[in-house]
């Protein structure tokens, strides 16, 4: 694989306050420069950007796909881990009382791309997918 680059996503969210705590505290991301409109965070090396948008409780509802057989909430992001990393983020989330979407699981057992996987909600609503895969290799096996 080449070097990989970091990745720059901007998001919304309802309450920056939320957001610095959730982003900053829970999920150990230290907080990059900041506005009364937006925070950037660093994930993990990655860019990532609450961008302040209040809720609109007239939008429509989350989407979900079938994956493995749970339903995946889309959109979402996230990182792939190391197996350590992913362990260490499961149990600080855990500790957090984090509700999951998807608890912290295996997919694909014994096949090409056997992955950990985990997903869960930020305060505002936005799904993330941490996954940690044994042989990095297999990030885009068919």
């Amino acid at each position: 694989m080449s070097t990989v680059m970091p990745f720059h996503i901007a998001f919304p969210v309802d309450d920056l306050a939320v957001a610095r705590h959730f982003y900053g505290t829970v999920l150990g991301c230290p907080e990059g420069r900041s506005s009364d409109q937006w925070i950037d965070f660093n994930l993990y090396g990655h860019q990532i950007v609450a961008h302040l948008k209040p809720r609109d409780d007239n939008a429509p509802g989350a989407h979900h796909n079938p994956v493995d057989g749970h339903d995946v909430p889309v959109p979402h992001f996230g990182v792939v881990l190391s197996p350590a990393d992913w362990e260490a983020l499961a149990e600080r989330l855990r500790t957090a009382s984090v509700q999951f979407v998807i608890e912290p699981y295996t997919r694909f057992k014994g096949q090409v791309g056997e992955q950990s996987t985990m997903f869960f909600l930020d305060p505002a609503g936005n799904a993330l997918e941490f996954k940690a895969f044994a042989d990095l290799g297999q990030l885009f096996a068919k």
